[in-house]
């Protein structure tokens, strides 16, 4: 463990004027603090109570069969996964390791 001296931050070597003026904020919140999480669970959860729920029709064929509840459940992750890269790919992160 290295300690920081008064001339800079140990982890880049760059001195703390550097960082005069800047905030070291990040501009999207993890992912479980967001409401497109919860709505995403309460999608999956949805669908599998629909599935679970909706019965056979009169003919003893099911409406609603688990390969199509599960198909659902893909194409709900997967729009949340494009959800929240494309979330991560608009924020500006700083790096404040010294890449050179």
């Amino acid at each position: 463990m290295s300690t920081a001296s008064s001339a800079g931050y140990p982890e880049s070597g760059l001195p703390r004027t550097t960082y005069a003026g800047e905030r070291a904020s990040e501009e999207t919140k993890p992912a479980y603090k967001t409401t497109e999480l919860m709505a995403y669970v309460a999608a999956v959860i949805a669908v599998l109570v629909a599935s679970a729920v909706v019965g056979d029709n009169a003919r003893g064929i099911d409406r609603f069969p688990a390969e199509r509840a599960w198909l659902y459940i893909t194409l709900l992750t997967i729009g949340y996964m494009l959800s929240r890269g494309l979330a991560k790919c608009g924020s500006r992160r700083r790096d404040d390791t010294d890449r050179a």
